[in-house]
């Protein structure tokens, strides 16, 4: 006789087994057998390989979501201050283009390169502005630009000490985020911005092994007279200002 067993919906070929069960009788008792005795069903063979190959699907399968769901946990870092540096480009007059950077930078990131999500999170010493040129950081750390009449605003240090930026890293090309799309607080004042990551790697951190060093050059402009650094607008200066941030972060314990 044919024994069909049904075994699931794991597959066409898991979810019907077929076994053939060959029932046969000795030749010599056939006439002996009483007219209304009964037969009773044979036991499948392949039931109990059936059941073990479905047990190790099973097992198999929580194993993978187990593994993928592990791999996609978001990684913490902390920014490496000693490797961090945002630097900016600013008219001067509409003669030059003055150049500088912040000193000290602290922050966190996260980052999930299977999920392709990750996080920055960075706050600015504006105190560490650095010119190459004392006079003028003095100036830009001050409320207001000297020899002015309307349109001033300076940093103001002593009533905003720092800035902010918070961002989300996307549009992940090779496991590597391409932007950040977030919002800079600055002198009290938040509006969007968006940095291009033209460069992005992790590698093992050389003194720290295993744990990972991951580095980034982030590109971004905004106008500074949106957060009420407008000093030198009335003279006719662009308020454009290039962001150009180098930056690292090392893999938390």
């Amino acid at each position: 006789m044919w024994v069909i067993m049904h075994t699931g919906h794991f597959g066409e070929r898991d979810r019907m087994s077929i076994c053939s069960v060959a029932v046969r009788r000795n030749p010599e008792s056939r006439h002996s057998e009483s007219r209304h005795s009964v037969s009773h069903p044979q036991p499948c063979p392949c039931h109990g390989e059936t059941t073990m190959r479905l047990h190790k699907l099973a097992m198999l399968l929580l194993l993978t979501t187990t593994t993928a769901t592990a791999a996609s946990a978001p990684v913490h870092y902390t920014l490496d201050p000693d490797h961090t540096y945002p630097s900016f480009e600013a008219d001067h007059m509409g003669l030059s283009i003055w150049r500088g950077k912040f000193d000290h930078s602290t922050g966190t990131a996260t980052l999930d390169t299977v999920g392709k999500t990750g996080s920055v999170d960075v706050t600015v010493d504006i105190a560490s502005i650095d010119f190459g040129n004392p006079a003028l950081n003095k100036v830009m750390l001050g409320a207001s630009a000297p020899m002015c009449q309307t349109q001033c605003g300076m940093f103001d240090v002593a009533k905003y000490p720092t800035a902010h930026y918070r961002g989300k890293l996307t549009d992940f090309v090779d496991g590597a985020p391409t932007k950040a799309v977030g919002t800079l607080t600055m002198r009290g004042v938040t509006k969007p911005l968006t940095l291009a990551i033209d460069r992005f790697k992790c590698i093992p951190d050389f003194m720290l092994k295993p744990r990972l060093r991951c580095g980034a050059d982030a590109l971004g402009t905004f106008q500074r007279d949106q957060f009420g650094l407008d000093g030198g607008k009335s003279f006719g200066m662009d308020m454009k200002v290039t962001l150009r941030i180098q930056v690292e972060a090392v893999q938390d314990q």
